[in-house]
This record gives C-alpha cells, structure tokens and sequence, in this order.
C-alpha cells in the first residue's frame, strides 16, 4: 500500500548523510532513515527529476552513468551468458566480482530493474533470465 498523500507527516531531509521519513501507510506507522555517504548523494542528486517536473522517467539500469559501469557490464554479461540463473549462484557471483556482498546486492537490485531481465518468483529463490 503506498504511502497516502497527506498521510506524511514530516520529510526531513538533514544535513548530513540521513534522510528520515515519517508517515502512515493505512494504520502502520513508518519511520524510515536512509543512510548514504555524500557520494551516493552526489549521484542520486544527478538521477532526480525537478520537482513538479512532468517529463517521463528513465530508468538507470538502462542508461546507467555510474563509475561502476565496467562491473555493470560484466554483470550483464554474466546472466546473458548464462540464459538464466538462480538468484542466491547470481548473488555469490556478483559478490565475487565485485569482492563485496554490499555491491553485490546493488548489481543484482540494478539486474532486477533492468528491462533486459525477468525476474521469476519461486517458492524457493528467483530466478533471473535474460532476456535481452
């Protein structure tokens, strides 16, 4: 359920490297607090649209302009060689790759958004299939 307009009863945006968000989605009360370092920032300041702008979203898995596009694209290439794999052998491999499970998981996140993949739920782990 999203969060419901006017619902939200503090945004704040703090100097730093938090954002808090709190609000109500239906009875449940949220309080969130996204942490990220001032280069994260940086480039999630670059990907926003102006506020209010009505102009069509475009998805960063498909136009990726990121210092990590080398990894990115081997990432890729990792799942079209393969056709399809499930995602905890896509997991450990990305993690592989990149020698980290935090960027690991943020490939296979930017894998799960691309439009060159399907994401399969099963009742034990997704499955990825590239479709591009």
């Amino acid at each position: 359920m999203p969060l419901s307009h006017g619902s939200m009863d503090a945004f704040n945006l703090c100097k730093g490297s938090h954002m808090r968000i709190r609000g109500q989605i239906g009875d449940w009360p949220v309080d969130l607090t996204i942490e990220l370092d001032a280069q994260e920032w940086a480039r999630l300041g670059r990907q926003a649209e102006p506020w209010g702008s009505q102009a069509p979203a475009t998805s960063a898995a498909v136009t990726p302009s990121r210092q990590d596009d080398g990894l990115w694209q081997t990432a890729c290439d990792l799942l079209r060689q393969a056709g399809q794999m499930d995602g905890p052998q896509l997991l450990d491999q990305l993690s592989a790759l990149t020698g980290s499970a935090a960027a690991g998981k943020r490939l296979l996140v930017r894998l799960r958004h691309s439009a060159e993949v399907r994401v399969e739920s099963r009742a034990d782990s997704p499955l990825y299939h590239w479709l591009g």
